[in-house]
């Protein structure tokens, strides 16, 4: 597979009043063709930001002040506003975690979608209409003919989230962001969602990154895991491996924190304390005010480790023992 996503050391600051939130800061990872990288982390991490500035749809008073966002050899950062309108929806769609944010509440669901194809695709107008159809039933929405003449206010939450992602699907695009596109569907219609992203992307070669908190999810769905902690990745590797065996005392910490049946009628171990505000970390390891194995050698700022090809960890102190606790399901 080929390289379709380089993410290089980017930065998207927010200037404020107060001082400068640097929500992401230095944050570089690749994606190939077909694949899918699980972004996850508590809120306020970073994690959609990074998705935001992929799209260059981070607006005033945040601005990226560094870095390269490459996708298939241009540069995002330096390409502009007309360069990214034709990719935004054709070659890079995004699902966001509001499906309001996507459709628009005073046309119906038929005129937005056909106006979506008809963007990017010289089609007639009927075969705008078919492909939309075809999409409403692939994210499982059914009497198709009769939603499309609806407007977005006759819809439920998770219908909208369920067109939202439709209208994602449209062009086949090389890249999904997906900004936790599932939270606000039933399990049954999430595990279809999931499903028929995974066949998309192995059979059309997308890539997707998705945008999580729920490990129990990302754990399923995708190949590559990497962990955001106060707008850094702090850990990164295979998937499997990460969860069978985390190196960073966050990641730890998450999945420990996720349920599972072997703790039926105990609490669940929580991280302590909060992530903390933008606008003042800590010196050295930002973790350092919540970690149980903190020192005085975590207030310098800890490197990137490179632990082998496929994983690396921020960390003074990472963890080398294989975890004992049951997989995240």
């Amino acid at each position: 597979m080929t390289t379709l996503l380089e993410v290089k050391d980017l930065q998207t600051h927010f200037h404020t009043r107060d001082g400068v939130a640097k929500a992401v800061d230095g944050v570089s990872f690749s994606l190939e063709r077909g694949q899918i990288l699980g972004l996850v982390g508590e809120s306020g991490s970073g994690k959609s930001v990074t998705g935001f500035s992929v799209l260059g749809l981070v607006d005033p008073p945040g601005r990226i002040a560094g870095g390269q966002i490459v996708f298939d050899g241009t540069d995002l950062v330096a390409a502009g506003e007309p360069v990214l309108r034709q990719l935004r929806g054709k070659r890079i769609a995004m699902i966001f975690q509001d499906p309001m944010m996507t459709l628009n509440p005073v046309l119906r669901i038929d005129t937005q979608m056909v106006e979506t194809v008809l963007a990017h695709a010289k089609v007639s107008r009927s075969e705008a209409l078919r492909r939309a159809r075809e999409a409403l039933v692939q994210v499982g929405i059914s009497s198709p003919d009769e939603r499309l003449q609806s407007y977005p206010h006759q819809f439920s939450g998770g219908m909208r989230q369920r067109v939202a992602i439709a209208i994602a699907l449209l062009h086949e695009p090389d890249l999904i962001i997906a900004d936790e596109p599932t939270t606000a569907l039933d399990v049954t219609i999430q595990a279809q969602i999931l499903s028929e992203v995974q066949t998309l992307c192995a059979k059309s070669g997308t890539a997707l990154i998705w945008i999580t908190h729920d490990l129990a999810v990302v754990s399923g769905l995708a190949d590559r895991l990497a962990v955001m902690y106060a707008g850094r990745i702090i850990e990164e590797g295979r998937t499997a491996e990460v969860i069978s065996s985390p190196r960073h005392p966050y990641t730890r910490g998450l999945i420990d924190s996720v349920p599972h049946g072997k703790r039926n009628g105990t609490l669940l171990p929580q991280i302590k304390g909060m992530t903390p505000s933008m606008l003042k970390l800590p010196q050295g390891c930002k973790f350092a005010p919540r970690c149980p194995r903190a020192d005085t050698a975590c207030q310098s700022e800890p490197a990137l480790d490179r632990a082998g090809s496929d994983r690396s960890v921020r960390c003074v102190h990472p963890l080398t023992e294989v975890s004992k606790e049951a997989p995240v399901s």
